[in-house]
């Protein structure tokens, strides 16, 4: 091991993890490793792009001895037409989560199951939106805020609220160039239709609207999801957890809560202490209750309560594996349907709760706002009522897990970084001891690292390899998502890890008292992402594309992926993708994400699967942005 045993090496854990598909194959059970081999090699014609299924007088493959569809469209509108939809995808799925968020803040009440927590935050989204706060009850404020938010989905006029809290500059730019989001569900509407037979087939407008619908992403839904669920969950501030299948405990009920709502896990967190359930765990043999996560509901309780981190979406198998988990609860997104099957291998219950996300093999509790108490409470019951039926002598718990200090809020990392020099500061706090640390070059810039795991990919090998070059290179590190959960399990959350460090980033984070990785949230936490980046820039007197800051995904997997990577690069920032797009199928489509746009937006995409390359492509284009600024 690294920094005297505490950072894990990747042999390490995945000598553990191998311990884990023995069982597996033991049982009988589909792994994902198994699922894999079965697949490979995949569909060239879809890798490249270049299917097309949307109309029944196909499927079309655009081959050189058939370089046109029946309707005699090219691999160019194909493949811009496919990468619309896949954006369209995501930015649905991210922002359906959002209207859920906006609906239970709709729901929250005094005496009720959900309750505003931060007013201030609250109060001052009322104040930009024109809404009343003076002398009114918070909740009546909430509840206009929320339908105000619900409202942004079917906006008639204008643009989305929330790009108001991005820089001048940057909604110059999305206005002039046509790519303002306007209501949510519009761009999401307006990219199916424009890649209905018989429409869009022209390069350019089909990436721009990929542009314009990312962004009704990342400045809508996302951005909706993130603020309100900080308004009814607490905005986080740092707190310690653990990370990796060690949490999971012998003697104790595991519940893992699994996917992205945290309507459904704040609930189940609250009644995992509940009295009476506490007593009836004591009654079936077990000493309490232990929540542990996985994926994005993970980064939400763990940031909020310090709730450990089973792992992160290639992890979810492994949980059913060990044998110890009396239920895995999920909502939606990134679930895999083999936890179903794979469940009933053990006693392991596989509960289901949202009609957006229904599984063969689960057991089905619809879980809504209006009756979350009653749901949650049935939900922990059903688990503990299971602990009975484990089998003590097959569990086996990998011992590996790792401190890591999560929560890190913009308004987390403001206070934080307020320690690092004497500069003045305001009452609602400042930026410039970042910057100053980044004009004096003891930090040379900062990385965005987001997004999931990829078979394509060595699980975890590419965001952790990546993290190392980076923070040797006295680069920080902010992070969402499975990226984040990645650093976690191996150590790289903890302020021990700033021993791994450059001289510059060790000690900034000495002084400042953090790790050199901060942990920002779950993937829809990436708009915080996009509100740290523009406030910077607001601070600096520059644009977002002029920082010294560049965004990465190494094993982005999903449709959500595609959507965020767009609203990343519209605001600016740069972004690199260890695992190609299926773009390749077409020169034009590949030259504009890559260097046509940044022509409209001020950055591109790059794309590099070799993960060392891609680290070197991404020191160099921060250095290119701090000689442009003379720093």
């Amino acid at each position: 091991m690294e920094a005297n045993g505490l950072i894990y090496t990747h042999d390490e854990l995945e000598a553990e993890y191998d311990k884990l598909l023995a069982i597996a194959e033991k049982k009988g059970a589909s792994t994902w490793q198994m699922r894999v081999k079965q697949q490979t090699p995949h569909c060239k014609f879809g890798e490249d792009g270049v299917c097309c299924r949307i109309c029944s007088m196909g499927p079309c493959r655009i081959t050189k001895k058939a370089p046109r569809g029946i309707c005699g469209c090219d691999a160019h509108g194909i493949v811009g037409r496919n990468y619309l939809r896949f954006t369209a995808g995501g930015s649905a799925t991210h922002s359906d989560h959002g209207r859920e968020i906006a609906h239970t803040l709709y729901c929250a009440s005094r005496d009720g199951a959900y309750h505003v927590k931060d007013e201030a935050k609250l109060i001052s989204i009322a104040t930009r939106w024109g809404i009343e706060t003076e002398g009114r009850d918070i909740y009546d404020v909430a509840h206009d805020v929320a339908l105000a938010g619900l409202e942004e989905y079917g906006k008639v006029f204008g643009y989305q609220n929330w790009i108001k809290d991005a820089t001048p500059e940057r909604q110059k730019v999305w206005i002039e160039q046509e790519i303002a989001p306007r209501a949510v569900d519009r761009e999401v509407s307006k990219a199916l239709h424009m890649t209905h037979m018989g429409c869009s087939s022209l390069p350019e407008a089909l990436i721009r609207q990929s542009l314009r619908c990312g962004l009704s992403d990342g400045w809508g839904g996302s951005m909706t999801g993130t603020q309100f669920s900080d308004i009814m969950f607490g905005t986080p501030m740092p707190i310690d957890t653990e990370a990796n299948l060690g949490v999971l405990k012998k003697d104790y009920v595991n519940i893992i809560v699994h996917g992205h709502d945290p309507s459904l896990s704040e609930m189940i967190v609250e009644y995992a202490e509940d009295k009476e359930l506490v007593a009836l765990a004591h009654e079936v043999g077990a000493k309490g209750i232990n929540i542990a996560g996985v994926c994005c509901t993970s980064n939400e309780v763990a940031m909020r309560h310090g709730i450990p981190m089973a792992g992160n979406f290639l992890q979810q198998e492994n949980c059913v594996l060990t044998g110890a988990v009396e239920a895995v609860v999920v909502d939606v997104q990134c679930i895999f349907p083999a936890l179903g099957p794979l469940s009933k291998c053990f006693h392991t219950k596989f509960i289901t709760t949202s009609d957006t996300a229904r599984m063969p093999d689960s057991d089905f509790i619809k879980f809504e706002a209006e009756t979350a108490a009653e749901n949650a409470y049935n939900i922990v019951k059903m688990a503990v009522e299971n602990f009975k039926n484990r089998d003590q002598e097959a569990v086996y718990i990998p011992d590996m897990k790792r401190k890591a200090t999560v929560g890190y809020s913009c308004e987390a990392i403001i206070k934080q970084l307020d320690t690092v020099t004497n500069s003045q500061v305001d009452e609602t706090g400042t930026y410039q001891p970042l910057i100053d640390c980044i004009t004096s070059g003891v930090l040379r810039g900062a990385v965005a690292m987001v997004g999931c795991n990829n078979p394509k990919v060595r699980s975890d090998h590419g965001h952790i390899d990546l993290m190392k070059k980076l923070l040797k290179n006295d680069i920080i590190l902010v992070l969402s998502g499975c990226s984040a959960q990645a650093a976690a399990k191996y150590g790289l959350m903890s302020k021990d890890a700033n021993e791994i460090c450059g001289d510059g980033l060790k000690r900034v984070c000495t002084l400042a008292d953090i790790p050199p990785v901060l942990h920002m949230g779950s993937c829809v936490d990436i708009s915080r992402m996009m509100n740290l980046v523009c406030d910077v820039a607001a601070q600096w007197g520059i644009d977002t594309p002029q920082l010294p800051v560049v965004g990465c995904a190494p094993e982005w997997m999903s449709e959500k992926a595609v959507s965020i990577g767009n609203y990343v690069v519209a605001t600016g920032i740069d972004t690199f993708l260890g695992v190609v797009p299926y773009v390749y199928g077409s020169s034009e489509v590949t030259e504009l994400l890559t260097n046509g746009i940044r022509d409209w937006v001020g950055a591109a995409y790059t794309f590099e699967t070799d993960i060392e390359k891609l680290g070197d492509l991404m020191i160099e284009r921060i250095e290119e942005k701090r000689a442009a600024l003379g720093i």
